[in-house]
């Protein structure tokens, strides 16, 4: 107690396991349980849902670095407290819940690079996967874990896998769920760059780099064409390519970029 009666206990605040870090217009989206390889639990969901909300509405963010704590990315879900506690909400509403963070990853509206290394399992090969440019060390290994687990594939795998490797593919990773070596993965498809883990963290931020100093408004255009692509005919790509280069016409930043190419030099984009 105080010297005025009240307590001298000091009421501390969560430890967010899903961390924002800034420096410049790139932003790391940090997965933080390194005791448990990285594995996302109840909470875990909620907090990366509500930081991709928070990365996809600030204007500064021109670029993000997803990665895991330590030496692993992710190693799925926490499953062990899914075994050892009951819980008021149904499995459904919980599943739906993390459906939120699915699509709160898959619709952020900037480039996101995944740095992976180490175990890449379950919905964290699929929260992998969600970026858009994934460079993997020569170390790192990935598996749809879940039939191993008694559990069927979600995080988004059921719509991603078949889209990215083809059917017969996803169904193999999938349904024997083996663990597979970055270099196995390239050669799917599945994976931008393999390389060795004491070059990871100066490519992804190269990489990293050149999106920041890109045009956002054109790439973010970029992303949702492409990913709207399989599901759209190709008149209705045509015409979706059509609304969004009319928007770049309005922009600075393509003005910018023609100003640019006539005096030989590099564009400074700044997002309008």
């Amino acid at each position: 107690m105080s010297h005025d009666g009240t307590s001298d206990d000091v009421v501390s605040e969560p430890v967010p396991h899903i961390r924002i870090e800034r420096a410049g217009n790139v932003a790391r989206l940090v997965v933080s349980n390194p005791r448990r390889k990285n594995a996302i639990n109840g909470e875990m969901w909620g907090q990366l849902t509500a930081a991709c909300t928070e990365l996809a509405e600030d204007a500064s963010v021109r670029a993000i670095v997803l990665t895991g704590e330590g030496g692993d990315f992710c190693s799925g879900a926490d499953v062990s407290r899914v075994a050892s506690e009951e819980s008021s909400v149904s499995s459904l509403d919980n599943m739906r819940y993390i459906g939120r963070s699915v699509l709160a990853m898959h619709e952020l509206p900037k480039p996101v690079v995944a740095r992976v290394d180490g175990v890449a399992a379950g919905a964290g090969m699929n929260l992998a996967l969600a970026a858009d440019i994934v460079v993997a060390s020569d170390r790192a290994r990935f598996s749809q874990i879940f039939a191993k687990r008694g559990l069927t594939v979600d995080w988004g795998g059921s719509w991603l896998l078949p889209r990215l490797v083809g059917m017969h593919r996803a169904k193999e990773l999938v349904l024997l769920a083996d663990m597979w070596s970055a270099p196995e993965l390239a050669q799917m498809g599945l994976l931008n760059r393999v390389v060795p883990v004491e070059q990871l963290d100066a490519t992804v931020d190269d990489i990293a780099a050149r999106l920041a100093a890109g045009p956002p408004i054109a790439l973010s255009m970029s992303k949702k064409l492409l990913n709207a692509g399989p599901e759209s005919t190709l008149s209705q790509a045509v015409e979706a390519e059509a609304q969004a280069q009319s928007v770049n016409f309005t922009t600075r930043d393509t003005l910018e970029a023609m100003l640019a190419f006539a005096e030989k030099r590099p564009p400074v984009f700044e997002g309008r």
